[in-house]
């Protein structure tokens, strides 16, 4: 299998989590939206390194391998890497938390999240996703 059929694969398999998260929103489990949202992101963010040639690493957040090889990408791509390493940060700091709660103070994670988290992870997802499709599918 070549690194453009892997990104591929793993680019369906990011969309596939978005819309799982699109219809947790529905049913207004906020903390599972934020938490598919960031598995999304990781996914899609992860495909567009194999795409690129360069093996993803084995941490959640991919922003800094991406800084590392922004030259790897075509320019338009290359020019949002800034801001798909932020979303990619800011949205790993909410994995545990989105799924476990905050367990020092017991705070369940149903607790924790409201709708304008759920808006905002799934605009964030909505922008990474849209780069690497246009990254990997053209």
């Amino acid at each position: 299998m070549t690194n453009k059929e892997s990104a591929r694969i793993g680019l369906r398999r990011a969309k596939v989590i978005l819309e799982e998260a699109r219809g947790l929103y529905s049913r207004e489990a906020w903390n599972l939206v934020v938490r598919r949202c960031q598995e999304a992101v990781e996914l899609a963010l992860k495909s567009a390194l194999m795409w690129a040639g360069i093996q993803p690493p084995r941490s959640h957040d991919v922003g800094p391998a991406l800084r590392d090889n922004a030259d790897k990408f075509p320019r338009q791509f290359a020019e949002a890497i800034s801001k798909l390493a932020s979303i990619s940060r800011s949205l790993r700091a909410e994995r545990e938390l989105s799924f476990y709660g905050d367990e020092e103070s017991g705070v369940p994670p149903e607790m924790l999240y409201d709708r304008e988290d759920a808006d905002e992870a799934l605009e964030k997802a909505g922008f990474v996703l849209e780069r690497c499709e246009k990254l990997i599918e053209e």
